[in-house]
């Protein structure tokens, strides 16, 4: 049995064509009838491929490269082999990405499970719900009273709707997925197993044990944002958990109830947001940092991967360690404790002690 190809390439773009749709210089203009087929890794690139390599400590892998064309950051550009059409980009990665985009399609954005279109005999659709002409519902969805959905939008296998939510158009709600008091805008992708609009945390101990307190909020997920598989996004307990334009959410991320993220945020796999914390604009988040409730984490400011965020993060700074601090900060006490165990004895040898 052959392997399996699950995403090849939807048509092929020159050289020339890339330079233009990326703004990335190209070297040779001789080289802008090259074909490029597909795109690779440089370290396994391969005939018709476009590859890309960012910063020098890579540059390595332009001596023996085999690929079409390579886009690269200019310091690099002497040592890509002539047979090689050279891209010149500050920032490569980013325009790989673009006509990566454009070579497959598919891989850019989720499809039904089943490659069928409108609504299957085996979904449960309320009579009351109100569907957009072009909605896809896939066998086992559920989409309860009152919902309205856009036209192009996908609600894949065994995924629900609750009742009264609303999804724009061109979304995408995957298999087995979870949408419940929920307002979506356009273009939204939830993947498989995400939990959004769910009861959080709300217990308030007491005398007689934890009383839970009614949380009666919603979400709201603006334009754009895309939200990984198995992440779970609360409802608000009084007010909104809101999630802005253009974010990035991976998989296994935890945002409880209140939250208020900005748009354009990045936040990587197995980050936990507390109650009510607000993310400004353009914020990033490394994988699996905390951050307590209450906190403000100001636009454009960065947290390093594991930190464990105890205070609020003025705008545009970066942070890391546990508990966070500026890097600086971190960095200098980092160095402090490596001299501390890294003293050596009379003889050479490190002491023990």
């Amino acid at each position: 049995m052959a392997d399996p190809v699950f995403f090849a390439p939807s048509r092929s773009i020159s050289v020339g064509e890339i330079a233009e749709l990326t703004g990335a210089t190209l070297t040779d203009p001789a080289h802008g009838s090259v074909v490029v087929t597909g795109i690779a890794s440089a370290a396994n690139g391969a005939e018709g491929k476009l590859v890309f390599v960012e910063g020098k400590r890579n540059g390595e892998l332009l001596v023996q490269l085999r690929a079409a064309a390579v886009l690269c950051t200019a310091d690099l550009v002497e040592a890509v082999p002539p047979h090689v059409a050279a891209l010149v980009s500050a920032r490569p990665q980013w325009a790989f990405a673009l006509v990566g985009r454009v070579l497959y399609p598919n891989a850019a954005r989720p499809q039904p499970l089943t490659g069928q279109t409108g609504v299957s005999p085996q979904a449960f659709v309320s009579p009351d719900a109100e569907l957009e002409d072009g909605v896809t519902v896939e066998p086992g969805a559920v989409i309860g009273a009152g919902a309205a959905i856009g036209s192009g939008s996908v609600i894949a296998a065994n995924a629900v709707v609750g009742a009264f939510c609303q999804i724009g158009r061109d979304c995408f709600i995957g298999p087995n997925s979870s949408v419940q008091c929920t307002l979506i805008g356009n273009r939204v992708v939830i993947h498989g197993g995400a939990q959004v609009g769910r009861e959080g945390f709300g217990f308030v101990a007491g005398p007689r044990g934890a009383e839970r307190l009614p949380q009666i909020g919603r979400v709201i997920i603006q334009d754009d944002v895309e939200i990984g598989a198995n992440t779970s996004i609360d409802r608000g307990a009084l007010g909104d958990t809101v999630i802005g334009e253009g974010t990035k959410i991976d998989n296994l991320v935890q945002i409880a109830h209140n939250v208020e993220i900005g748009r354009h945020c990045l936040i990587a796999g197995k980050v936990g947001l507390s109650g009510s914390v607000k993310v400004g604009d353009g914020a990033q988040l490394g994988g699996g940092a905390g951050i307590a409730d209450h906190l403000s984490i100001g636009a454009g400011a960065q947290l390093a991967a594991g930190s464990g965020l105890m205070h609020d993060i003025p705008a545009g700074e970066r942070w890391a360690g546990f508990p966070a601090m500026p890097f600086g900060a971190f960095f200098r006490q980092v160095n402090a404790i490596n001299r501390l165990t890294q003293r050596r004895g009379p003889k050479g040898k490190q002491d023990d002690e």
